[in-house]
């Protein structure tokens, strides 16, 4: 209904509008639609050339991030400069969309020029003329062509998005109606030869491991501040360890007793969708935390002893035969002159998680 009622009203703005303003119009959509494509295609090319350049530029910098707590204005500061020189979706979106914009508007101006400047029709609509039925039979046969380019636009943007999502209920609903199956295997699947089926799905997950990457950043600028307190306690449960090793273990023994697991964080997240942010100091004075808790709090107090550390994500064995969202921590032991896993969140469920045996058969990181 959408499609049959988008080409029916192009059919009587035509034939309201007549041969001239439909034709000028027809004129503006190909216009507009070429300078569109070639917008995208000049700003995609020169950031290809630019967004290296401008990493380098930003790796030159030597920028230092204070190690001090900081407000969000900061943390957001930090957190997009430096995505912008680690992150290369982030950086090209950047130079990217500025760029089409830039383009385009200035392809559109000089198009409004010409188009306003050489248009026959232009001096026949400034005196509108009386609109003879001739006028109005010509204007429906291009109010025609414009509602046909109209459908065709939405059986694309559906085409995407059923290729996309081919199990949701709104795709095996919009792949009942004929005139989209027509438009859809006829005219759009043959052009994408599977294009989209295969790339849009890798594009997407890509876009959301960048997600994950800077939302990760984020909270690694937050916790490069450490605490007196925690750094104390570190100093604390570390004094009689000789080795890199001997301090982790001891950190993971220290965390994975002292923190208990908060269920109700958890019930309110998965039943309320409300999702209890906490720093660190934060867990580290409640002694409450889920799993990104334990690993972040790790983090800071194996580096408040100069141990090189990551907060790892991914997917954790849920027990019941299934894997469900998880993190967990890399520490580097300078002696082993390796990385070793450990997760101080399951310390306490029985069981040694301390750089065992087949880690990776119940830890299955990001890629």
């Amino acid at each position: 209904m959408l499609i049959i009622c988008v080409f029916v009203v192009s059919l009587a703005l035509g034939l309201a509008r007549g041969a001239s303003a439909s034709a000028k119009q027809l004129i503006q959509l190909v216009g507009y639609g070429a300078i569109t494509i070639i917008a995208l295609l000049f700003a995609w090319k020169a950031t290809e050339k630019l967004s290296p350049l401008f990493q380098t530029w930003l790796i030159d910098q030597n920028l230092i991030i204070p190690n001090e707590k900081l407000g969000p204005i900061k943390q957001l500061y930090y957190t997009f400069i430096t995505g912008l020189r680690d992150f290369s979706l982030l950086r090209f979106a950047t130079i990217f969309v500025p760029l089409y914009f830039g383009i385009r508007a200035l392809l559109s101006y000089g198009f409004s020029i010409f188009a306003g400047g050489m248009s026959p029709f232009q001096a026949q609509v400034n005196s509108q003329p009386k609109k003879t039925l001739s006028s109005g039979i010509i204007g429906m046969g291009i109010g025609s062509i414009l509602g046909a380019a109209r459908a065709l636009i939405i059986i694309a943007v559906l085409f995407v998005y059923v290729t996309m999502q081919p199990q949701s209920t709104f795709s095996q609903y919009a792949q009942d109606s004929s005139l989209y199956q027509q438009g859809a295997t006829q005219i759009l699947a043959p052009f994408s030869k599977d294009f989209i089926a295969s790339q849009v799905p890798v594009f997407t997950r890509v876009v959301e491991q960048e997600f994950q990457n800077i939302l990760q950043r984020k909270y690694e600028i937050i916790d490069l501040h450490i605490p007196e307190d925690i750094a104390g306690a570190a100093i604390e449960i570390t004094k009689d360890k000789k080795s890199d090793e001997e301090k982790a273990y001891a950190l993971y023994e220290w965390v994975g007793s002292r923190i208990a697991y908060d269920h109700e964080k958890v019930r309110l997240y998965e039943e309320e969708n409300k999702w209890m942010e906490q720093s660190p100091e934060d867990t580290f004075k409640s002694r409450k935390g889920v799993c990104i808790d334990y690993s972040r709090l790790y983090a800071v107090m194996a580096r408040s002893i100069n141990l090189e550390v990551k907060v790892i994500t991914g997917l954790g064995y849920d027990g019941r035969g299934g894997y469900g969202p998880h993190a967990w921590n890399e520490v580097y032991v300078s002696e082993h002159e390796q990385w070793i896993p450990l997760d101080s969140t399951w310390a306490s469920s029985g069981g040694n998680w301390f750089n065992p045996d087949k880690f990776e058969e119940t830890h299955i990181q990001d890629a």
